[in-house]
């Protein structure tokens, strides 16, 4: 999972920052609003967490900007202030959900989960294909009720993968999903990645769960 973090404060950004890359997700991180408008123009998210109150453009109008542009981008607000016309007006341009500072990691970690659930038009943390089950709270897989032992870069590609199911996904789309802005790394690193998840979740008398398009990429189906 991709997330764009926009907090102006130094320390926090890089405290939510850290927090989130331990939990296996994949950051970018700015400081003003203008700048997350840049990353936003070129890049694709699962999440952007947006604080309200920074330099250049405000919460509220990088939000504005965003849906008049039309990317439907899901957007958790973060705010001091806790009043009700603030949450309001953010939830009224088009933000998701709203988290007042000071907040608690594990409330942060619940609510992103109940943001890209509903984006992904999912009813629970777990993600189902055949006897596939992943369960994005405990970043767990198992397939047929065998645990399966991935990596943390194989479980964000499995994950996405699964999330997109029946959409063909680009190696390069993959990539930039998994990793951040600044990445540089083996031009094959997703087939890599790949071949070894297909050696894990493959399991005998099993039915194939990641395609190769030839050409295009890679898609997850529930049927043939």
């Amino acid at each position: 999972m991709k997330i764009l973090l926009v907090e102006d404060e130094i320390d926090l950004n890089n405290i939510v920052t850290k927090y989130l890359k331990k939990n296996g997700y994949s950051v970018d991180s700015v400081f003003d609003g203008e700048e997350a408008l840049d990353y936003l123009e070129y890049g694709e998210y699962d999440l952007v967490i947006l604080d309200v109150m920074m330099p250049k453009l405000n919460g509220f109008e990088v939000i504005k900007e965003l849906r008049n542009k039309g990317n439907h981008t899901s957007v958790l607000m973060l705010t001091a202030r806790d009043s009700a016309d603030d949450k309001v007006k953010g939830l009224d341009l088009g933000a998701d959900d709203y988290l007042v500072k000071p907040f608690d990691f594990n409330e942060l970690s619940a609510r992103i989960r109940a943001v890209v659930r509903r984006k992904y038009g999912n009813s629970s943390n777990k993600l189902i294909i055949g006897d596939l089950v992943i369960d994005s709270s405990e970043k767990s897989v198992t397939r047929a009720g065998k645990e399966i032992d991935l990596t943390g870069k194989e479980y964000e590609v499995l994950e996405y993968l699964v999330q997109s199911k029946n959409r063909i996904l680009s190696r390069d789309q993959i990539k930039e999903h998994v990793w951040d802005y600044d990445y540089e790394g083996d031009s094959n690193i997703i087939d890599v990645l790949i071949k070894n998840i297909r050696k894990k979740i493959d399991v005998e008398n099993g039915k194939q769960i990641i395609y190769t398009k030839r050409g295009l990429g890679y898609v997850v189906k529930e049927e043939d």
